[in-house]
């Protein structure tokens, strides 16, 4: 009777796979826009929104808006009713411990959630103030 035996693999193609499966994290940030009676009310996400690695100054993309428009465009938010929406971004550095969410845009009004604290999963719910 024969025993299989495991394949080994390099160093540097294990170095290289990992490198790789980091790239492809995402994180995922559903952001609450809190109910305002007034209506007309319009919001967007410019596509210079950051999550930042408070330590490393690293800057993770946004990748993907869902139920938000993105500037130029504008999402119309209904009076006296919760908005919510998804972010998707490119991953965060392994030890990154806490981040903000960052919309960089040459006008007042973006938005800004500073000491977002890391989680296991980097999905995220969190409400604008």
């Amino acid at each position: 009777m024969s025993t299989i035996k495991k394949p080994i693999i390099a160093k540097e193609i294990k170095e290289e796979l990992q490198a790789k499966t980091q790239e492809e994290k995402q994180v995922i940030v559903h952001v609450c826009y809190p109910a305002n009676p007034f209506p007309g009310n319009l919001i967007r996400i410019w596509p210079t929104t950051f999550l930042i690695d408070e330590v490393s100054g690293h800057h993770s993309k946004l990748i993907h808006a869902e139920n938000i428009s993105v500037f130029p465009y504008w999402t119309e938010v209904q009076p006296m009713k919760d908005f919510w929406f998804t972010l998707v971004f490119s991953g965060l550095p392994a030890d990154c411990k806490q981040f903000s969410l960052d919309e960089q845009i040459p006008e007042s009004g973006g938005f800004y959630i500073p000491k977002i604290e890391r989680n296991r999963t980097d999905v995220y719910r969190i409400k604008i103030s």
